[in-house]
This record gives C-alpha cells, sequence and structure tokens, in this order.
C-alpha cells in the first residue's frame, strides 16, 4: 500500500531544429538557445549537436503544474526557433537531413566526447525525455532502481517515437533506444547491492576510460549527478506535452511502488542481463503493436499486456499522487492512436511525404491545445 508524502518529479526534453521548407535539420541551437534563455534562463541549454535544444522543468508536486511548465518551454522555444526561421520539433530521431556526422555543439566536454567515443557520436542526432524523482538518500535510489529493471522496457515500449531516420524507416518504433545502447555504459542498469558497490562500479568504468566522469554513466536509471534526484532516462521524447505527463506520472507511480516494495522488504525483481537485453530490443522494434519479451520469463507476450500489468502495477501509487484522471485520459489517447512511432507512420502512409511527418512533429509557439492524433 503506498502511502507518505506525494514525490516530486521534474521533467527534461530534447527538441530539434528544422528547416521550415526542406524540413531538413539546421545546426542553429546556439542562437535558438539563447533567444529562449531571455525567458527559461537556466531551464534551456545545449546538447551534443547543434541540431539539439534541451529544456527543463523546476520541480513539482502537481502534474497540472508540471504540464504547464512543459507547455510554457515548448511554446518559448518554438518561438525562439521561428524568431530564428527554423521549427522546433518533438521526436526521438531526426526524420530529415544530413545526420553523419552531425555538427558537435562547442564546449570541452563535448569535445572530449568525440575524442574519447569517436563514431558513437555520429548517431546521436536523437532525443529523450528524462523524469526526476525527488529521492535524497543515494542507498534508496540504487534500490529504486533495481525494482525498476523489469518494467523499464514496458517504458520503452509505450513512449516509442522514433521510427525514421535520415529519410529512412528504419523498422523500428524507437530507432533512439537502438543507438543509445551502443554506449559502454548505457541500457538497463545492473542491480546494485550498496551506494559502495555503485561507487566502485562507476570507478573501474571510469578507469576503463568507457566513461569520462560519473556523469557520463548513461544508465536508464540512475542517481543524478547534480541533483537530489533518481533519474528515469529510458525514454524518446514525446510529440505532445500530455504524452510526457503520461511519462511523468507512470515513473513516478513505479518509484513510490518501489519504495512501498523496499519498506515492505519484498523480493527484488533480477531478470538476467540476457533477457532485459532482449526485452529492450524487443520493446524498441514493436512498441505496443507487436509482442514484448517478458523480462523475468523470457515468453513472448503481447506488448498491450505488458503495458496494462505496469499500469495494474502502479495503479494504487497513481491513485495516491491524484493522478488517476489525467492518466487514464491519456492512456485512452493512447489506446485510440497508438505511440507516437505509430501516428508518425499513419502520417506518412496517409500522405507519403516525410515531410509531413515533421510538420505534425513541430511544435508551436501558442499550444493552447495539443493535438491527439494523427
Amino acid at each position: 500500500m503506498v502511502s507518505g508524502a506525494r514525490l516530486t518529479v521534474g521533467v527534461e526534453e530534447e527538441y530539434l531544429l528544422a528547416d521550415p521548407d526542406s524540413r531538413l535539420v539546421r545546426p542553429v541551437a546556439d542562437t535558438v538557445i539563447a533567444d529562449a534563455a531571455t525567458e527559461l534562463g537556466h531551464r534551456v541549454g545545449t546538447e551534443i549537436t547543434q541540431f539539439q535544444v534541451e529544456a527543463r522543468t523546476d520541480p513539482r508536486t502537481e502534474l497540472a503544474d508540471l504540464g504547464d511548465q512543459i507547455r510554457h518551454m515548448r511554446s518559448t522555444v518554438a518561438g525562439a526557433a521561428a524568431t530564428r526561421e527554423v521549427r522546433a520539433i518533438s521526436s526521438g530521431t531526426a526524420v530529415l537531413g544530413e545526420l553523419v556526422p552531425p555538427p558537435i555543439s562547442t564546449g570541452q566536454r563535448y569535445a572530449s566526447s568525440v575524442e574519447t567515443f569517436r563514431a558513437l557520436d555520429d548517431e546521436q542526432s536523437a532525443c529523450s525525455c528524462h523524469v526526476h524523482i525527488g529521492l535524497a538518500d543515494r542507498a534508496v535510489a540504487l534500490q529504486v532502481s533495481n525494482h525498476l529493471r523489469p518494467w523499464l522496457p514496458t517504458l520503452v515500449a509505450i513512449s516509442a517515437n522514433s521510427p525514421y531516420w535520415a529519410g529512412r524507416d528504419t523498422g523500428y518504433a524507437s530507432w533512439r533506444t537502438l543507438a543509445w545502447m551502443r554506449w559502454p555504459a548505457a541500457g538497463p542498469p545492473p542491480v546494485f547491492h550498496s551506494p559502495g558497490h555503485f561507487d566502485d562500479l562507476v570507478g573501474r568504468l571510469s578507469e576503463a576510460g568507457a566513461i569520462m566522469d560519473p556523469a557520463g554513466v548513461y544508465w536508464d536509471v540512475r542517481p543524478s549527478t547534480r541533483a537530489p534526484t533518481v533519474e528515469i532516462r529510458a525514454t524518446d521524447a514525446a510529440t505532445t506535452a500530455g504524452e510526457t505527463l503520461l511519462y511523468a506520472a507512470l515513473v513516478r507511480a513505479l518509484v513510490a511502488t518501489a519504495l512501498t516494495a523496499i519498506d515492505e522488504h519484498r523480493h527484488i525483481p533480477d531478470p538476467t542481463p540476457e533477457l532485459l537485453r532482449a526485452a529492450y530490443w524487443r520493446a524498441a522494434r514493436d512498441g505496443l503493436t507487436g509482442h514484448a519479451v517478458d523480462p523475468g520469463t523470457g515468453h513472448l507476450v503481447p506488448a498491450t499486456a505488458r503495458a496494462d500489468a505496469l499500469l495494474t502495477h502502479v495503479k494504487a501509487a497513481i491513485r495516491h499522487h491524484g493522478d488517476t484522471d489525467l492518466v487514464e485520459r491519456e492512456w485512452r489517447r493512447l489506446g485510440r492512436h497508438g505511440t507516437g512511432a505509430d501516428r508518425q507512420r499513419t502520417v506518412f502512409r496517409r500522405r507519403g511525404q516525410l515531410t509531413d511527418v515533421v510538420d505534425h512533429l513541430t511544435l508551436t509557439a501558442t499550444a493552447p491545445t495539443e493535438r491527439t492524433s494523427a
């Protein structure tokens, strides 16, 4: 039974910049960020390529307040992009453009990344959504990570929004997931037995040159290096603010449910790395339209069954945080219209042009309402 104070939640979103005529991505992030910063301040910044902008909310307890911030930052970035005669789009990957090699943002960290990781940086014109849940105790955050591991592939499937890459259909619902998992410290985290275990492993990865520093640990759940939070970073950037809010609500509920399991000393689920990786691959390929690997058994089940199981698993925590109406509304939309990847493909099938897909993904500068279908 979930109890106690409601957890805070904050969101980071990444957007791509595209030419309004050709719809190819354009490397003008510095100027767009400078314009957006006049209103967003420190809550907007760079990503590794000049095609990308990152924006962040403050932590909030009420999802209605979080939604206001997400819509405001999307509107602000879209307005700044329009001032520079480009569009801001929200997708896990760039649909159109000459993407390899990408124009890398300035700064020593990005230069060091290229020197260290080389061609791995070539496919980083990709955007994700990170959710931070307020949790200051690192030991507890690592236990939460252990409990979240079996559900990470389901979050990937629900939020899949990157079927296209550089002008072609990849055949995957979330191509960003596959590109990102090539990194030496990315994807599902290991099981951690203590903060000392975590620190020892991070130190060994650093000594091996597999990460540049602790901030270079890119596991899909990690204690944040700059805030008293646990960070969940498993999914593609969402087309709409409503989808981001659904993801944030599910993540907060998963963390709250894990905290209850920890308090009650429940068994930590521990799928093998091989089955968990297979579950990630299947989720990235099929989204919610095909089958999922149950990471506990290895059996194939309908992807929607795993999604429904996740919702059942966190139902009490959703109710505790007052998020039931929002989650039910967005869940119905997901059922009617499909994932972001499904809707991107629907737009292409209807119109036959990838430029129309870019139009579908474009953020607006006012955004009083949102598109909910293709």
